[in-house]
Order: structure tokens, then sequence, then C-alpha cells
């Protein structure tokens, strides 16, 4: 009993001693993340070669793995830039990006796990500021907020993209003008809708108008036509026709024939 401690504790601390070295010399890395290999006794990050992937992994105890978010993120930034005649707009915009796969080792190397604060962010900033400042707050209110958003996007992506990013989208959320410049925008805009509805109706008066008027000389000119066309004789065989066709119904009539002073004849009710 005396000598079992003796030749336990060797076995103990060998024990010890080889949970620590596989604990040290494996790592998981979880879904939807990558490693950036750090070699301690060999030029440190590892750049030439891909990160790790998910899953399981061995690594030698004296060097260690930095890991990096790969999925799709986003960013939201609250901005105040100048308009192109000096006034303060509020933008509000998010970013979708994430980091480039292949080039995660460079990435860490020369910008570090902040390549947000570093890279996007300012990236961000300074083409909403470029863009923004071409632009009237007229313009910014109503119908370039499309075209303000993707040129945010072409520009921050020109700055970002040999950084070691994808930039995948800049959304526009908001832009907020000063109280004083909203209210007369919208003052402007109501007051042009009013202006195009009075020329809108105006138009439609005008072309009934015309209409109208043609109409009436359409019109005009067929009895002009018709009244010089018709003689005592045609109107005289069109009364006998129609007193022909009224004395076919049932109704009781007395029907006088050559009483009336044209030679038409002469329907009597009942």
């Amino acid at each position: 009993m005396e000598k079992f401690p003796k030749v336990a504790v060797p076995f103990l601390i060998a024990i010890v001693l080889a949970v620590i070295f596989i604990s040290k010399s494996t790592i998981t890395i979880d879904s939807g993340k990558a490693g950036v290999l750090y070699k301690t006794f060999a030029n440190g990050v590892v750049t030439d070669a891909p990160p790790l992937g998910e899953g399981f992994h061995f690594i030698a105890p004296w060097n260690s793995v930095i890991l990096y978010e790969v999925r799709q993120q986003e960013v939201f930034e609250k901005m105040q830039v100048l308009s192109s005649n000096g006034l303060e707009i509020k933008l509000e915009a998010s970013a979708w990006y994430k980091p480039k796969y292949a080039d995660l080792g460079k990435l860490h190397q020369e910008k570090g796990k902040n390549y947000l604060a570093r890279i996007i962010q300012p990236a961000i900033r300074s083409a909403a500021r470029s863009v923004v400042g071409r632009y009237t707050p007229e313009q910014l209110y109503s119908s370039k907020r499309d075209v303000i958003q993707k040129e945010i996007f072409d520009e921050t992506k020109k700055i970002v993209e040999r950084q070691y990013v994808d930039l995948e989208e800049i959304l526009v959320r908001d832009v907020t003008l000063p109280s004083t410049i909203k209210d007369a925008i919208e003052r402007k805009l109501k007051q042009e809708q009013e202006s195009l509805e009075y020329e809108f109706r105006l138009t439609k008066a005008t072309k009934e108008a015309e209409r109208q008027k043609i109409d009436a000389e359409g019109k005009a000119a067929a009895n002009k036509i018709l009244s010089a066309s018709l003689t005592d004789k045609i109107l005289q065989e069109k009364g006998i026709q129609a007193t022909l066709e009224l004395s076919k119904s049932p109704n009781s009539k007395v029907i006088v024939v050559g009483s009336a002073k044209d030679g038409l004849p002469i329907i009597l009710g009942k």
C-alpha cells in the first residue's frame, strides 16, 4: 500500500500532461466560422493556405487559432452629412458584408479582427458624405433615394474591394431633413401636384370642347346634306310608308287618305 502512491503519481502526472497536450492540440470550429492558424515558431500567421473550416482539427500545442465569423453580417450607421447647398442631413444606412474566406489570413495579418471599425465603417461614412454632397435636399427627399443608395454602395465597394472584404449591399433606411426644409419641400410638392391636376383638368376640358365642336359641325353638315337631298315626292313616299306601317298595328285608328295639305294621309286615333 505504501508503494502504490509512488507508482501512481507518475502515472497520474502522465495522464494530466496527456490531457493538457490533447486539449492544446485540438480545436472544434463551429458553423459559420473559420480559423486563422498562427504558428509560433514558423513565421506567425499562415497566409498561403486556406483557413481552417468547420469541424474538428489537430494543431501543434504551441500554435493557436483565431476564429472569424464568415457568414453575412450587418452593420448599422447613423451619420450627419451635408447636402450640396450645405444643409445638414441625417442619414441612416446599413451594410451587409463578410470577410473573403480565402484571404482570411491576410485580413487578420494586415487589419485584425477589428476590421469592421478599421475598414467598413470609415468607407461607408466617406462614401455617404461624397454622394449626399452632390444632391439638394429636395432630391434627397423625393426621387433620388434609390440612386443615392446605389452610388453609396458603388463608392464603398471600390474602397473595400482590395481590403479582403466582400460588400454585398448597402441599404439607405432613412433620410431626415431639418423640419423647416422638410415642411417647405412638402408645401412645394403639394403646389406642384395641384398645378399638375389643374393642367390635367384644363386639358381634358379643352379636348372635350373640341370634341363637341367637331361633333356639332359633323351633325350640321349631315343635316345640310340631308335637307338638300329631300324633295316633296320623297317626303310623300316616306309618309305613305310610315302610314302603312302604322295601319298594321293592333290599335284602333281612322286613316283618311289624301286629306292633308301635302297629300299625306291623316291618322285619327279612336
